[in-house]
């Protein structure tokens, strides 16, 4: 892979703090993946075994319910998605579709383990990143969902 794209991944905060050799280790293994304008990368449900940086385009992230799609967020190049099926093993939470033609870079759960063979603590710093990266995530839904629920008065309000 190239040089231009191991600098791309050190500056994502889930590759923080990794060795060259452990970045270069994901990239050796990692598969590309193009998507036309409207096409997925993932659909909600689908099952899951790897990640996906985002390398150029633009992607939406979508959540079904009711049978209507509605649109969490848009991702840029250099943002990951898919990250939490390779903490918690579960089918995608969403589904990442592009806005425009679109690349990303899929790094496979087996990709994550041979980091573990080679290096556990470049293993363990990847996953602590993660965790961060959901939890930061996880934060900024609660915020929100907070927000939102003392505006409808849900909460009482502690006046002592």
């Amino acid at each position: 892979m190239s040089e231009q794209l191991l600098k791309m991944l050190d500056q994502i905060p889930v590759f923080g703090g990794l060795s060259p050799d452990s970045l270069s280790l994901i990239l050796d293994n990692a598969q590309t993946h193009q998507c036309q304008r409207g096409e997925c990368f993932f659909r909600e449900g689908d099952s899951a075994a790897s990640m996906f940086v985002l390398g150029y385009g633009d992607v939406v992230v979508l959540k079904r319910w009711q049978d209507n799609d509605y649109v969490l967020g848009h991702l840029q190049p250099g943002d990951c998605f898919g990250e939490m099926s390779l903490i918690d093993f579960q089918p995608r939470s969403a589904t990442i579709r592009a806005e425009v033609p679109s690349q990303a870079y899929e790094i496979s759960v087996d990709s994550i383990h041979k980091i573990w063979s080679s290096d556990p603590e470049q293993y363990a710093m990847l996953q602590m990143n993660m965790a961060r990266e959901v939890s930061r995530r996880l934060r900024v839904s609660d915020d929100s969902l907070f927000e939102k629920r003392v505006m409808a008065e849900e909460f009482p309000r502690d006046d002592s």
